[in-house]
């Protein structure tokens, strides 16, 4: 189904928000722990399914790892890393979306 998550009209989703869904394990807000290296240093970074695959698309789009872009992303976090990683994806969306018309 194409239709956009929730009850918000008749609004198609673009085909690369499902190639993202597509790619995601069965539960989407499943927790997943990876290992991430940032400026040489290895550590561990737990988000949800539909994070992840969101984040490796991002990356993907702009030619990086997932690795470089958490990289930059904590170089400019205030916060904790998981939650800077959530709202950079948010705001990656957002962005991609505010040219659209619904």
């Amino acid at each position: 189904m194409n239709q956009a998550i929730g009850n918000y009209g008749a609004r198609r989703v673009a085909p690369d928000m499902l190639k993202i869904e597509e790619d995601q394990s069965i539960n989407p807000g499943e927790m997943r722990k990876r290992s991430v290296v940032i400026a040489g240093h290895r550590t561990s970074v737990s988000l949800e399914n539909a994070f992840w695959s969101a984040l490796k698309a991002i990356a993907t789009s702009r030619r990086l790892t997932v690795n470089q872009m958490v990289t930059e992303i904590d170089s400019h976090r205030s916060g904790n890393l998981s939650s800077a990683i959530r709202l950079f994806v948010l705001e990656s969306f957002r962005r991609r979306d505010a040219g659209r018309t619904v």
